[in-house]
């Protein structure tokens, strides 16, 4: 993939090891004053290292960032941001962090600079997912892209194994629902092919040695390069789908991208055969569905629904919603292909 830094409208994309500690510049030509550092619990650690690196311009830290951006969350932040009177949002993190980077952005117009350290893409697109009452719902608006991304292979290199899978598989789907949308061009095709077969390549590499900065920064191209074609096209069953289960059962969003995407390729592989045989020779060896899930396997990743929590006696209320509200996809969708679906989906059976 493209080696040089890109830079696209209303965006400006950074890559490189410790591009990170270019943060208090980057933050200064904004003609920000007050940056708030956001994180999940977890990174709160590394949040505080980058306010320490911002000095004088460091509003603080708000690390309370969770799964699904829900409203509940966001409101607590925005009073947080409010009280230290911060002018800038600086979004240290994957999905979680940098969506509550969106939701404050969008309530406030602050900009943001945001640093991931997983695969999921969301830096990458103008579109927004929150929670609220068990319902995740997404709007798609400019005033939420970030106008700065920086990616650092070195915050991803401590990676746990199985997040870098689960993240980077997450980070396909975006690119594989964008080969069958109904507003693709051959932009967004060419370009999500070469993020999945950047993916493909990189992330048995990544297994094999987390460590390899350059197997790193090639899967952060590739995520940026999924991302940005989730932005640009209409996402189709496997998001509504994972969006539904996460947004109802409260499930952690990677890996249940990671556990629906085969199922769900599989699904529509019958009504999209041309616009699929690329992601087959890519993954050279058979039908798109369970080729992904092979994949997936040789990943060691999470292939059951079960094994998240879902109990089998959910999947009937899993599949009514996911019929509730109708949405583009390449094959017509009915409750009775979406419950079998789910149940090979949660018993971790193989597509076929």
């Amino acid at each position: 993939m493209n080696a040089k830094d890109i830079t696209l409208k209303q965006q400006t994309v950074l890559h490189g090891a410790g591009i990170r500690h270019r943060l208090g510049d980057i933050v200064a030509d904004m003609g920000a004053r007050r940056a708030l550092v956001l994180s999940t619990p977890r990174q709160s650690g590394a949040a505080m290292d980058l306010a320490e690196r911002l000095g004088s311009r460091a509003a603080g830290v708000y690390s309370g960032a969770v799964m699904h951006t829900p409203r509940a969350v966001t409101d607590e932040a925005l009073e947080h941001l409010r009280a230290v009177r911060s002018d800038c949002l600086v979004a240290l993190g994957g999905g979680s962090t940098i969506g509550l980077s969106k939701a404050l952005s969008l309530r406030t117009g602050l900009p943001q600079v945001v640093i991931p350290t997983t695969y999921a893409g969301s830096e990458a697109t103008p579109i927004l997912g929150q929670t609220e009452n068990g319902v995740k719902t997404t709007l798609k608006d400019p005033a939420v892209l970030p106008q700065t991304v920086l990616y650092d292979p070195e915050l991803v290199a401590s990676l746990p194994a199985t997040l870098s899978v689960t993240s980077g598989l997450n980070a396909m789907a975006h690119a594989v629902e964008a080969l069958y949308a109904p507003d693709r061009t051959e932009a967004t095709t060419r370009q999500a092919l070469a993020g999945l077969r950047a993916f493909i390549a990189a992330m048995p590499r990544i297994l094999d040695n987390p460590k390899d900065l350059d197997a790193r920064e090639e899967s952060q191209r590739a995520a940026y390069a999924c991302g940005a074609v989730l932005g640009a096209t209409s996402m189709a069953l496997h998001h509504k789908l994972c969006h539904t289960l996460g947004g109802a059962f409260d499930l952690p969003h990677a890996e249940t991208h990671a556990i629906i995407l085969p199922h769900a390729v599989d699904y529509n592989a019958s009504a999209a055969p041309a616009l699929l045989a690329p992601l087959s020779d890519i993954l050279g060896e058979g039908a798109p569905g369970p080729a992904l899930w092979r994949f997936a396997k040789t990943l060691n990743a999470p292939r059951a629904l079960r094994d998240l929590g879902v109990r089998e006696d959910q999947l009937d209320r899993a599949a009514e919603l996911a019929v509730a509200r109708p949405y583009p996809n390449p094959r017509e969708i009915t409750r009775a292909g979406i419950r079998a679906l789910l149940q090979k989906a949660w018993s971790g059976e193989a597509p076929v």
